[in-house]
């Protein structure tokens, strides 16, 4: 059975979703859709030209309403709200809410108003049907749940650290900090922003700034919660994080 999904929101991490589930080849995952804006040209050369990870190497190509990544036409549409995507015409099962915009439950079920059946949020929020880090609880995934969310990327690296050693020498409580490659939502020279801190040119720049992923992480591991802090500061690089985790153990490590 072959699950028909569509990605909104064709960001960084859009674009790296698609990678990787294109590279992986599978059969059983087909993209049929993808909500982003721009022209289907502008949208494809964002795609297979990537800063950071090189060029994509497949055939891509284009035509007034679609693109083809080399495994059938995609189509491309442009809607700001959910309810007018045409997830119901396009028999989409599951989309990949990527915008950062949706991401609590009231809001992604837009999507199934529109005509899905589930949807996986690429944040971390409080409100999913279950947060999942793969390899740490995606066991507990029921039919049930239409709403997931796939955590935060502090989240997917703390998350098994934190549960190999709670199982093992148990942890009464803990602290991390995250040396965070800098995101999209700081500024690239000196410029204005909310958080003062972020108003700094990102590539000159460690902010120290806050993170949700010691608190959240009680949403994959529940009995974590209330036990650990954590903070985050963000350093001029465009890729790659590092966790540094200080924990008081509950058993002798030596």
């Amino acid at each position: 059975m072959v699950t028909r999904v569509a990605i909104t929101g064709f960001g960084r991490i859009g674009r790296l979703t698609l990678r990787a589930l294109l590279e992986s080849k599978r059969k059983d995952i087909k993209l049929v859709a993808l909500n982003a804006t721009g022209t289907p040209d502008r949208v494809a050369h964002l795609f297979e030209y990537d800063s950071i990870h090189g060029r994509y190497q497949g055939n891509i190509k284009t035509t007034q309403s679609s693109i083809n990544f080399g495994n059938g036409a995609v189509k491309l549409v442009s809607a700001r709200d959910p309810k007018d995507l045409p997830w119901k015409n396009l028999d989409v099962d599951v989309v990949l809410e990527c915008t950062g915009a949706f991401n609590t439950k009231e809001q992604s079920m837009a999507h199934i108003e529109a005509g899905c059946q589930r949807v996986l949020i690429s944040a971390p929020t409080k409100t999913a049907d279950l947060t999942v880090v793969y390899g740490v609880n995606h066991t507990k995934l029921r039919k049930s749940h239409q709403i997931v969310s796939n955590a935060s990327c502090t989240t997917n690296a703390l998350a098994p650290l934190v549960s190999v050693l709670d199982k093992k020498i148990g942890i009464e409580n803990g602290f991390m900090t995250t040396v965070h490659a800098y995101t999209g939502d700081q500024r690239l020279v000196d410029n204005r922003h909310n958080d003062p801190r972020r108003a700094r040119a990102a590539g000159q720049s460690m902010i120290p700034t806050s993170t949700g992923a010691a608190k959240s992480l009680g949403l994959v591991i529940p009995n974590m919660e209330g036990r650990l802090g954590g903070t985050a500061i963000r350093v001029p690089t465009p890729n790659v994080s590092m966790i540094d985790f200080v924990f008081k153990a509950n058993k002798k490590t030596s």
